[in-house]
């Protein structure tokens, strides 16, 4: 076992134990961000956001992240009467509590008691009742689906309205459909009124268009597809769907299998602002996707993804049924899913595609004039060098200028778009043309919207004033040069749009970034703290939380939390950088990131670059908000040792030194296999593995030798073999068992140089007065490095080592905030110690 191994590590002390709960902070008001506005996006699936769901469907019999009975809990009594309607049932008794509850379900799943799921529980119940946000911090194995889920299924049937579940991940998704909620809702329906009801709902784009199936359309591809044998795939993939639509029943993309192309679905399909809507389109009666969505409008619990929440959120019609609660799972992705949903880009394919659209529904000298702006743009971007623009260069602004008034050339000759169909006068009673028309109108709307955005952009008289950014992507062999906008921050947008007006109960893994949560409340739009306060019960219920003890570790006074939160702020470039009196080569240092139980900040300090942060400002007063860390159920010390190869040398921009090499070797032969590398580029990844393969004694894939699940899959059945990869493997792979004993990390993930986007945030924070390194690129490293620490131990009996190869995590300023992030595992920048403590863990029997 690695207790024995770690128990030879020299100066382990014997009472270190791992991540226990009871860490709070709270955070309060909100701050001003640069008012964007929302434009449609792709939702997880990559498709244009709209809506669809099914109802519940069947459960699997797995294991519920817990132990093997839930003999610890009592079996909640089955002594109501059956009513005839909930009326009467809440005339005669009130529903049963949420800790109540909580037993029922976890006892019905064949779960244990989880100290950190009550805790949560509880913080969810609290937040539902007094109309607050909260932020929690759950670890693998904390059952934070279930913590979350009972106290927003007793709101909803309580209130008769729903409650939305908001994931980043078609996985996660699935995940609450197929097993969480069937389960969840079988363990309650003789807790509860009813048996709770549910439904997925999707994009628009998901579903099958009866009426694009029969109707004239543009063609969206044209002549994209040069490649003989692509075209003759996709014609094989049209006939598939054809005969497909005549034997769905739910018109569900996922049901089509094996699946088909984009360019193949994209002929049966029509995004949001294409739709006609049902009352205007012919096929509107058995429309796929208003039938989904009717169905979803009956349910308790919705399940949708973080980039369909933020359209209903931010546009004026709503995608999503009438709710006052959210719970916004996989919450770390937020930000970056919401910003891929307000960015528009505009390449001369987008404008060629939208000419194609306008066909013979205007006069052909006024598509001309379009086209031939589009011919402008492509030359000049073709010719221009890729990355952030600055400022707009004349003759940019020039083309841009064209393009946008060719654009509305367009839209004036199409005439009225209003009236009782969209083709107006003569054409307002036809369905064909009607489609071709708003079909149309949406392109034109894109280009001429998207022109105006990017020129509007560089209006700004300062940096400080600067709202967006804008920056030129270069061409690949598969698309053409593209421009790019995007804001600076969608801070401002999330608090006036989505927190306003609900309660938003958000979690994930990592949240508290450097120890405290101040860093993802900035970007969510959050303001600073108030202090917590312990969530309070319903009279007659018990405090289901465990009480305080000695291995729940101490609490760190206020004055320690100012000083964290002060230190983190001041960056890489001052001293006092938080960790600097605790570098990881100082043995019997346990749980250098954040101690267990302890108190989090609770608004006193701030977090890293806090001045200038995108979108801060005071606006108006908002609800409250407190951020709970209930910790893990895994015992980090002594279960897991960060290794931290100090004696590397820094690493370069020329790929991997040779001493990375000789470490990932040494480190992979005494683990015997069971690695996964994580890399933070391809082209690292590839020149490891080409480097190693043929070095190392066992089986070694790589990202992109076959799809992700499948290398996934083979790298979990065989315990020897090792798996290197990049970002999607960061935060995608769930490997418990023998399998995974070594997580390696090159080097720390900061965003490249050259990422427009962040480097434009991080100099927008500088001009504001902020740190804009610890701020962005500390902030986004500190997410990354945990989420891949996070891949180690993923079951109880899990153990084994992350090692970071990059010795800034030990050597410099910023490295305490970066290690503050990592779960508390036992720290120790000794090789021979390591090598050790893997050759004894591959020795002991499974």
């Amino acid at each position: 076992m690695l207790d024995d191994s770690l128990s030879a590590l020299e100066g382990v002390p014997d009472d270190v134990t791992g991540h226990a709960p009871g860490r709070t902070t709270g955070h309060a008001r909100d701050a001003a961000a640069p008012g964007e506005d929302g434009t449609g996006g792709d939702d997880l699936d990559g498709h244009d956001a709209g809506y669809g769901g099914h109802p519940a469907s069947g459960a699997d019999d797995s294991g519920y992240g817990a132990d093997d009975s839930g003999e610890e809990f009592e079996n909640s009594e089955d002594s109501e009467e059956d009513f005839e309607d909930l009326e009467d049932f809440e005339e005669e008794e009130d529903l049963p509590p949420v800790g109540e509850l909580l037993r029922a379900a976890v006892t019905g799943v064949g779960g244990a008691e989880r100290p950190g799921q009550v805790a949560m529980a509880e913080a969810v119940r609290h937040a539902i009742e007094h109309d607050e946000h909260v932020a929690v911090q759950a670890g693998t194995g904390t059952g934070k689906s279930l913590a979350y889920l009972v106290p927003a299924v007793r709101h909803a049937i309580e209130s008769d309205s729903a409650v939305v579940v908001s994931t980043a991940t078609i996985a996660l998704q699935r995940q609450l459909v197929d097993r969480d909620l069937p389960r969840l809702a079988a363990s309650l329906a003789d807790h509860l009124p009813h048996e709770p009801q549910f439904a997925i709902l999707k994009g628009r784009r998901n579903y099958l268009c009866r009426y694009k199936l029969t109707a004239a359309w543009p063609d969206d591809e044209g002549d994209q597809l040069f490649d003989p044998r692509e075209v003759s795939a996709t014609g094989r993939m049209v006939q598939r769907i054809q005969e497909w639509a005549e034997e769905t029943e739910t018109g569900d993309r996922d049901e089509l299998v094996p699946g088909v192309n984009e360019q193949a679905w994209r002929q049966f399909s029509v995004s949001a602002k294409e739709c006609l809507g049902a009352q205007r389109c012919p096929s509107g009666a058995e429309c796929f996707a208003e039938q989904a969505r009717e169905r979803a409008g009956q349910v308790d619990v919705v399940v949708t993804n973080h980039a369909l929440l933020a359209i209903d959120a931010m546009e004026e019609f709503a995608v999503l049924p009438d709710h006052d609660v959210v719970v916004v799972d996989e919450a770390h992705e937020l930000v970056d899913r919401v910003t891929s949903v307000v960015t528009d880009e505009l390449s001369d394919v987008t404008v060629s595609a939208t000419v194609r659209r306008v066909g013979r529904l205007i006069e052909q000298g006024v598509a001309d004039r379009l086209q031939e702006a589009g011919e402008d743009l492509k030359a000049l971007l073709a010719a221009a060098p890729p990355g952030r623009l600055d400022q707009l260069p004349q003759v940019l602004g020039v083309t841009l200028s064209v393009l946008r008034d060719a654009a509305f050339a367009c839209l004036t000759a199409m005439g009225s778009r209003g009236g009782d169909g969209w083709g107006g006068g003569r054409d307002k009673d036809d369905p064909e043309t009607a489609g071709q028309r708003k079909a149309a109108f949406t392109a034109l709307d894109d280009v001429h919207d998207t022109a105006v955005r990017i020129l509007d952009a560089f209006g700004g008289d300062s940096e400080v004033d600067r709202a967006e950014v804008v920056w030129l992507e270069g061409a690949t062999e598969r698309r053409p040069a593209v421009l790019k906008v995007a804001p600076l921050s969608v801070g401002g947008m999330l608090r006036d749009k989505l927190f306003a007006d609900r309660t938003v109960i958000l979690t994930s893994a990592t949240l508290a970034l450097g120890g405290t949560f101040d860093g993802m409340a900035r970007q969510w739009g959050l303001g600073p703290a108030r202090p917590a306060a312990a969530p309070d019960r319903p009279a007659g219920e018990e405090d289901l939380r465990p009480a305080p003890t000695a291995e729940s570790g101490p609490a760190r006074s206020a004055a320690e939390r100012q000083q964290s939160s002060e230190t983190a702020e001041r960056g890489p470039d001052r001293q006092g950088a938080p960790g600097q009196t605790r570098e990881p080569g100082q043995e019997g240092a346990p749980g250098q990131g954040r101690e267990p139980g302890r108190q989090g900040a609770t608004g006193q300090g701030r977090g890293p670059g806090h001045e200038g942060a995108p979108g801060q400002g005071e606006g108006p007063k908002r609800k409250a908000w407190t951020g709970l860390d209930v910790g893990s159920p895994f015992d980090h010390a002594r279960s897991g040792i960060l290794y931290i190869a100090r004696h590397l040398p820094q690493p370069g921009r020329d790929g991997l030194p040779k001493e990375y090499l000789d470490e990932i070797a040494e480190l992979i032969e005494a683990a015997g296999g069971r690695t996964l590398g994580l890399f933070s580029s391809m082209r690292a990844a590839k020149a490891a593995t080409e480097a190693l393969r043929e070095r190392l004694g066992v089986p070694l894939l790589c990202q992109g030798d076959d799809s992700t699940s499948l290398l996934v899959k083979q790298f979990a059945e065989d315990p020897a073999t090792c798996l290197f990869g990049t970002l999607s493997l960061w935060q995608g792979v769930d490997v418990p068992g023998p399998s995974l004993s070594l997580v390696i990390i090159d080097r720390i993930p900061f965003p490249r140089p050259d990422d427009p986007l962040a480097s434009a945030r991080q100099r927008h924070v500088a001009a504001r007065g902020g740190n804009g390194f610890m701020a962005v690129a500390a902030t986004h490293a500190a997410l990354l490095l945990a989420q891949g620490a996070g891949r180690l131990l993923r079951g109880q009996d899990d153990k084994g080592v992350v090692a970071v190869l990059d010795p800034r995590l030990a050597t410099a300023r910023y490295a305490g905030f970066l290690r503050d992030s990592l779960p508390p595992f036992w720290a120790t920048t000794d090789p021979q110690k390591v090598r050790a403590a893997l050759r004894r863990l591959t020795s002991t029997p499974s």
